[in-house]
């Protein structure tokens, strides 16, 4: 297997297979960075592919004074982060789709895939502030001086997000009415 860094010098001079090898290595991480950050399938592919074509098109520019898994990482929150505010500018010129003319998903969640599906659900309605500093915190591991940075904010801001975004999100996975307790009784409440 062809180390990163050779990769990279053969990827800057337009080699194609070292491309592909980088994209294969490193667009699972990409793809799910932007799709926590935007909560939003279609536009996390998007936002994906525009990471790949900035990525490509500053690789002559890399310096590798960290690693490219972390450079892409970093270039994936910035791309998100700036489609966001776009969709949040185009937003009050679009119409949202009447429910009965959007597509169903699959024949419904179950064990895992429920969890999950509460999961994003839950963390779809957080404010974009709440969601980006907890996606960046909880999930991908940033400093609150980090996300400050990322973000423009300060790290004490970012802590206050953090922790009103892990309550909202306890707030809304709480059980159900009617869900079995720790002890097996069912609540009522």
């Amino acid at each position: 297997m062809t180390d990163e860094r050779e990769l990279i010098d053969q990827a800057r001079t337009g080699d194609r297979d070292a491309i592909q090898a980088l994209y294969r290595r490193h667009a699972g991480r990409v793809l799910a960075v932007v799709r926590r950050l935007l909560a939003d399938e279609e536009a996390a592919a998007d936002c994906a592919q525009e990471v790949w074509v900035r990525a490509i098109r500053s690789l002559p520019r890399f310096r590798a004074e960290s690693s490219f898994g972390t450079w892409i990482h970093r270039v994936s929150v910035n791309v998100a982060l700036h489609a966001r505010r776009s969709r949040r500018r185009r937003a009050g010129h679009e119409e949202a789709m009447p429910p009965d003319l959007e597509v169903s998903g699959s024949l419904g969640p179950t064990g895992d895939a429920l969890l999950r599906r509460r999961l994003q659900v839950a963390l779809d309605r957080l404010p974009d502030g709440m969601r980006q500093v907890l996606v960046l915190h909880d999930v991908e591991g940033f400093t609150h001086e980090e996300i400050g940075s990322v973000l423009g904010i300060n790290a004490g801001t970012s802590k206050s997000q953090l922790f009103k975004a892990r309550a909202q999100m306890r707030e809304m996975l709480r059980p159900v009415a009617g869900a079995r307790n720790d002890e097996g009784a069912v609540c009522n409440t």
